[in-house]
Formats: structure tokens, sequence, C-alpha cells
């Protein structure tokens, strides 16, 4: 399925040799015919699998989830064969029933003979219904696979406990060996999640018929291998309908970042949905079930396959996360509750999706090629960023490599430390005398820079992306921990299901208040999104008044310095969504805003805006006040972005329903701030005596240890430092792949 993702680089290989004349070299015969022998291959694959060929479609799962029944009917409805492996194969092998083997030979001598029939038998263009035990066995399975489409029943787990009492049945695999029904079905699970292709969510008191058409548009779905697709945002629709559109798939809008047109990647068709039921059976999924599960809807397994997507978010959200919980929600006070989006290995929300995002790239990719990852950040994203792509295999490293550019003067000490001190063998940073606007201006002009990105592809093999909030791979993650924080309310006990929330997030580039209203396109219940500013409040006033102005406005330097951001890139992705996906007018209201440094949307848009967000800002002077009341109040020290949020949501908010306030960052990362709002007279210390001295307040939530881990390193690293030049910038770029990636590849 893969190989359909790679005519990319075909486009990208032939926009570069055109747009520039250089010399080729030894890489470039090697990466052009690697493309077109994908690209053949994809042809090959393409044409010799479909849905109404010989496929079989495979039922797996536990016992009890009904797989028998259902595939009864998915065999009416297509007229094809239906094939239960209990009746049909082992009883028929055996001459005896399979309790009556299971207790002759017991259980692991049962497994070996289950899945030596299984590899004797072969089929094409049936329906199978597997044994609750057949994926235990890693042979059949693999002879099962090479000629059918795996479809998990997933089944909620009280459900089946209370299905097999009604059935009593006696012949599951290790039903006698001690072990309780509970954490015998929690056993099997590992094994159904090593091997499906599409997974259905099989609801509570769903019956036969509809869990078989779910079934069906689930194979539909993973056969139609080009029917979720990227557009630009600035992409117009031609109006000769039988022009091509230009479209991306999920792999591609990854790899490539940012449009060719400037514009940013988003799905052509709307959000996949979930129903209450299925929502309902997330209440008490883990963080990372529930990850997986809105993750499998939103790339589609031609892209990534459900078992590797898998694989990615456990390494993810493992032990590098101090809570298991890896996103939990606090209750603060009233109806204000905090999102915990801190615990990750760097202090700050940005971790959620950047332990996951390098996975996604490093899989996504070809292997024809390097690639250099740019990152502007305006203080946690640079640490996050070179953290996660550290994280990567050896083999990885030597092809992906990330330079993230911070405003030197821009960001907070720690910060800029934390920053500095996360460089890597393929990843480093480089400060600029700038702020954050021109370091994200800058990248954005490098990438439309046809004759560059086309020189460093020809002369180096080394293509250009970004780990920014701008690619998709890097928003997508942050809506599974909005629609997470409402599923742990639900299980709490605070709500049932159904009922609405409010979320207040601190905005500067309006990417992590984007991932909520994505969530509620998911199906979870957001009434207002309120945008809390802080004295860069361009945000609020463009939410107020639907006119975004740059003229004469300076960006001031805050205590909550990630928001300190004048442009805010995925704003562009929301006006899209409201304007009905008009690339027309985003184009028209970015180049304004560009050259002409601010638009205005027509009355129509400002009332649709208006209808969902709501919007307010927050003072130096009222941001550590909130610190100081909140701690004193609870207990609990809030860094200077959540108590801009919360400022805003004791403002903004009715109080007639709940308030889920996103905590973005570990106070311990801005410690002189706290200490200044806790009225601490001691400031002038080492990092780690500040964070030692606020440990000893014993507050919640307690120090972040991988923070103070940090402070202990006497070792200081060096790094560069630039002027604000995109010439110069562009410099470093081509010098770091020659001295770095080309370098060590040829070593």
């Amino acid at each position: 399925l893969r190989f359909n993702r790679y005519q990319h680089l075909k486009q990208i290989t032939q926009k570069c040799v055109s747009s520039i004349h250089v010399k080729t070299d030894k890489h470039t015969p090697l990466f052009l015919s690697r493309t077109f022998a994908l690209t053949e291959l994809r042809k090959s694959w393409c044409s010799t699998h479909s849905l109404l060929g010989d496929k079989n479609i495979i039922l797996m799962g536990p016992p009890g989830a009904g797989k028998t029944t259902v595939g009864k009917i998915i065999g009416q409805k297509l007229g094809r064969c239906v094939i239960d492996v209990d009746n049909d194969i082992l009883e028929k092998t055996w001459n005896m029933s399979v309790s009556e083997k299971l207790q002759d030979v017991g259980n692991e001598q049962f497994l070996e003979e289950e899945g030596k029939a299984v590899l004797n038998f072969s089929a094409s263009g049936s329906v199978i219904s597997l044994t609750g035990s057949n994926p235990m066995h890693d042979a059949s399975m693999w002879h099962l696979k090479k000629n059918g489409i795996i479809v998990y029943l997933d089944v909620p787990l009280m459900d089946i406990i209370s299905r097999l009492k009604l059935m009593k049945i006696n012949r599951i695999v290790g039903q006698n060996s001690g072990m309780s029904m509970k954490e015998l079905l929690k056993f099997r699970k590992q094994y159904y999640k090593k091997w499906y292709d599409a997974r259905v969510l099989c609801e509570s008191g769903a019956s036969p018929e509809e869990i078989a058409d779910k079934v069906l548009n689930e194979v539909k779905r993973y056969q139609d291998v080009d029917s979720e697709t990227f557009i630009s945002t600035r992409h117009v629709c031609p109006k000769d309908c039988e022009q091509k559109v230009s479209t991306k798939f999920f792999s591609e809008a990854v790899i490539e970042g940012l449009a060719s047109d400037g514009g940013l990647f988003v799905p052509e068709k709307e959000f996949p949905k979930l129903s209450c039921g299925e929502w309902k059976n997330l209440v008490g999924a883990t963080y990372v079930e529930r990850a997986q599960i809105l993750l499998e809807r939103c790339i589609h397994p031609a892209d990534i396959p459900a078992a590797r997507l898998g694989e990615m978010i456990e390494t993810a959200y493992g032990e590098n996360f101090a809570c298991s919980k890896i996103a939990p929600v606090r209750h603060l006070s009233g109806n204000q509750f905090i999102l915990e989006l801190f615990h990750g290995p760097t202090g700050s929300f940005k971790d959620l999706s950047l332990q996951l995002m390098p996975h996604i790239f490093a899989h996504c990719i070809p292997p024809s090629c390097n690639y250099m990852i740019l990152v502007a950040t305006s203080g946690d994203t640079g640490s996050a960023v070179l953290n996660g792509f550290s994280r990567l295999s050896k083999n990885e490293k030597q092809r992906i490599a990330v330079i993230t550019f911070f405003p030197e003067n821009g960001i907070s000490d720690f910060q800029k430390a934390q920053i500095v001190g996360s460089q890597r063998e393929n990843a480093w940073a480089v400060g600029v005398k700038s702020d954050f606007d021109f370091c994200q201006t800058a990248i954005k002009r490098i990438f439309k820079d046809s004759d560059f990105t086309g020189f460093l592809t020809v002369e180096y093999g080394t293509i250009l992306s970004s780990a920014n909030s701008i690619n998709w791979g890097r928003l997508l993650p942050q809506v599974v921990y909005h629609a997470s924080a409402y599923l742990d309310l639900v299980s709490q006990g605070f709500i049932s299901f159904g009922s609405p929330v409010d979320v207040c997030i601190p905005t500067g580039n309006f990417g992590n208040i984007l991932a909520a209203v994505y969530a509620k396109m998911m199906g979870i219940p957001i009434r207002k999104f309120i945008c809390a500013s802080n004295q860069n409040h361009v945000l609020t006033d463009f939410i107020k008044t639907g006119h975004y102005d740059l003229r004469e406005r300076k960006l001031a330097q805050t205590f909550s310095p990630s928001i300190d951001i004048l442009k805010s890139s995925n704003l562009e992705r929301h006006l899209h969504l409201m304007a009905n996906k008009d690339g027309q007018l985003m184009t028209k209201l970015f180049n304004q805003l560009e050259n002409h440094h601010h638009f205005q949307i027509e009355k129509i848009l400002v009332e649709k805006l208006q209808q969902d967000f709501v919007a307010d800002w927050c003072s130096e002077g009222e941001c550590l006040a909130a610190i100081n009341s909140t701690y004193n109040a609870s207990g609990y020290i809030l860094d200077p972005h959540t108590a801009v949020a919360k400022v805003v949501a004791d403002r903004m908010q009715d109080k007639t329903c709940p308030v889920i306030v996103s905590s973005t960052a570990h106070y311990s990362k801005f410690a002189p701030a706290i200490m200044q709002a806790l009225k601490i007279k001691e400031i002038n210390q080492t990092s780690s005596s500040q964070l030692y001295l606020l440990g000893s307040y014993n507050a919640l939530p307690p120090l972040h240890e991988a923070l103070l881990e940090r402070t202990k390193q006497q070792e200081k690293m060096e790094y560069q430092v630039c002027s604000a030049d995109i010439n110069v910038l562009k410099s470093h770029v081509e010098k770091l792949i020659q001295n770095q990636l080309i370098g060590r590849f040829s070593e």
C-alpha cells in the first residue's frame, strides 16, 4: 500500500530539476531511478488487488465477539463463501470438537495443532471467521494475511465477559490456567493489535447487521487507497471539472510540510466522526488506546499500517512521560479543570506531538535521500523537536536531521539552555538576532525558494521539511489530548457523555486551539473555544473585530514567551474551514497580510467565527497575580502561559458548564517569573537552586524531574548565532547539510 505514496518524489524531483541549472552528481541517478522504480511498483500493486478480486475478508477478535454471526451476514451481502475456522477447518481436520481437542492436548500443543491446520488450508474470495486464539500463532497468521484483509472486531471488554457467561463456553485456550477471564482477554489483546489491517469499534448494543455494515465500510476504506487526500488552503478548484485537482496523500503532506503555493495542507474531505457509542467505548481506555483509535481514523493504512502506527504510539507515550496518564486532567476549583500537558521529557505540550511526529515522518519518507527539518521556535518547540528527533533509530538519524531557529533574546534563559542542551548528532540549534515572527517567515520563504530547495535536492540529495505546527503530522496528534481530556471528565464522573464543555487555551500560533476545533469535528461536544492572549493580543483583536492588523504593532516580550507571536500561521487553516474551503480568498487575505500587514474578513465570516470563539487578553500584572492567587487558594502553581488562560477563563466563561484550561508548560521552565509572582526575593540564583527552592514549597504539580536534571548539567554546549538575514539562514542550512548529513553519510 505504501508504494502509491512515493509519487510525490517524482514531482519534487521534476520541479527541482526544471527550476535550476546546476551540474548533477552521484546522488542524482540514484535518487531518480529509485523514484521511478517505486512508481512502477505502485502501479503493479494497485492493478492486482481489489475488493472484488480474490482477497479474503478475515474477521478476528476475542471469543464472543460475534465473528461467526457477522461473517455469515457479510457472506450473504457479498455472495461469498463463509468459512468458520472452528467448525469448517479444525473440527473437520481433527474429527473431534474443539473443546475435546483442547482437553486432550492442553493449551500449548493446541495452539501448535491449530496453527498447522490453518497452514494447510487455503481459500480465496471468502469470508473467514477466525478462532479467538488463531492470532497467537505467527506462521498461520502470516499465511492468512498474504491473501486477506484482517478486520479486528474490537468489542468492549465487559460486553465480552457478559456474553461468555451467557454462552458458557469451555473451549478458550488458557481458560483453566488460573487467569481470570478479564486478565485472559487483556493478555490476548496484544496479539489482535499485532495483526489487524482495519479495526471496527463494536458499540454496546449494536446488532450483528450494523457491525457487518461497519466491517464492509472499513474494508472499502482500506482498499480505496486514493480516498483520503489533502489540499492546500490556497488551492483554487479548477473551473474545468475534467482538470485534475492537485491533491496530496497524508505521507506527502507530512514530508513536504508546506504546500508549494505557500498554503497549509488540510484534509480535502471532512474530519472522520465517531458515534456516541464509539466515544463511550473510549471512556475507560488509556491515552495510548485513545490515540491509536483516533489517529487510525485520520491516517489511511496505505500511509501507515494500523499495527505500525500502534507501535509508534506506544513508543512515543512510554517511559519518557513522567505521568502514566500522559495528559491528566486535574480539578482546580469550581467549574475549572486543568489539562496538564507538561509531563513529557521537555515539560511542554509540544511533547505530545513531537514525541510521535518524528516516527511518523521517518516512516513516510522514502529510502533514497536525506531530509533536513527546519523549525522556528518561540520557546518550547525548539527543545521538544530536538528531543523528539534525537530519539529516532541510528539508521533514521543518519538520514534525518533538524535545525531549530530561535530568537536569541526572545525566550527565557531556561528555555535557551534547554534548547542548546538538547542538541545531538542530528539536531542543532541556531540563535537568530530577531523575533519568532522573523524566524517563522524566513523558514516559509526558504521553502518557497525553488532555486534553493532544488539545488539542495540535486547537489546533496537532501529535501527540506518542517516540524512546526504548519506540518500536518505535527498538528494532528494534538487532537488526541483534547478528546482525551473530555473523556477523563466523563470517566471521573464530573459530566455525562454529551454534556458540553468550554476550553480555554493560551494561543499564539493557533495550532493548539485549532486541534480542539478538530476534536469537536470528530464528535467531542465543545461549546466555546476561549482564545487567551498576552500583551501580543493580535488574535484577540481579530476575533473581536475580524480585522487582522499588524501595522504599527511591535512584538512585546512577556512572561509567556511561547505565545509572543504576531503572525499566527494556523489561523489560515481555520479561516479556510469557515470560508467553505475558499482557496482564492485565503490567497488574497494572506497576500494582503504579507504585503500590507493587515486584512479584514467580511461580516458574515466574523459572525461565523464568533459563534464558536470568544477571546480576551491578560496583562503582565494580571498574569503574576493569577499565579499568586491560585497558589494561595489551592497550592497549585500555574506557569505564566496557563495563568494567562486562567485570567481569561475567569473573565469570559459564564460558569454554566465546565471549562478545561490547557496548561501548556511546567512552571519549572519559568522559575524567575514564578518567584516574582510568589514574592520570593532570592531570585538571583542558579536555575537549579531556584527550582529546589520552589520544590520546598511542596506545591502541585511537583517539580519536573527531567527539567531539574537539565539544570544540573555543568557543561555548556556551543551553538551558532546569526543575523536576521534570510540568506545567512540559508547559508547555515547548506553548511550543516555539507558538514553533518553528507559528511557523516560519506564516512
